[in-house]
């Protein structure tokens, strides 16, 4: 072997140990998160199959830029990136997206100081005793705004600010929308027993 042989195959060596580094290094940090990352793709792309797809996308893109990940919780860095992969890949699918930005302005302003999110709500409780297949159903009719925040809080457990520097809007939008998606909610609920119990 020549001294340019040794020095590549030094070079490659050392650029593997540095792969296998990062391989570990990322498996450890961002696979606890695949359950929350597959949940949230399922309730903003309502289909198993594409939730599957733009999981994996996410993790892909994860990988390959996880030398730019600055540190701290990394499950807001992947329910970011699952997020912009919902909207780049998947946009083209959502043909209401545009209806729904338009009247999400109103619907804010109306949700506007309406929020208060104590220990113990009663749309917390509801949501504890409802049953699964229903609540499931319900929020997937909500405008993907709100139904992407309600997860992101109820579901994934993210305080205000990581939603927040999920969806890349201040904490207060993101106070109103929860508030608006939870009344949305438990309007839709109680539509759901008036219906059942007609």
């Amino acid at each position: 072997m020549t001294a340019h042989g040794a020095i590549v195959a030094d070079g490659r060596m050392a650029f593997d140990r540095d792969d296998d580094d990062k391989a570990r290094r990322f498996r450890a940090a961002a696979l606890p998160y695949l359950d929350d990352v597959y949940t949230l793709a399922r309730y903003l792309l309502r289909n198993a199959a594409d939730a599957e797809d733009a999981a994996q996308e996410c993790y892909l893109r994860a990988f390959r830029h996880f030398d730019t990940f600055r540190g701290g919780p990394i499950k807001p860095w992947l329910l970011a990136i699952l997020r912009n992969v919902c909207r780049v890949e998947y946009a083209r699918r959502n043909a209401h997206a545009g209806v729904q930005s338009e009247s999400l302005g109103a619907a804010e302003q109306c949700a506007e100081g309406l929020w208060a999110d104590a220990e113990a709500t009663p749309e917390r409780e509801t949501l504890r005793r409802l049953d699964g297949e229903t609540l499931q159903r319900l929020i997937a009719q909500l405008p993907e705004q709100f139904r992407e925040t309600l997860v992101l809080r109820e579901i994934n457990e993210l305080s205000y600010r990581e939603i927040a520097e999920v969806l890349a809007v201040p904490v207060g939008t993101v106070m109103s929308r929860l508030a608006r998606a939870r009344a949305l909610l438990r309007d839709a609920w109680m539509a759901e027993e008036k219906g059942t119990h007609a």
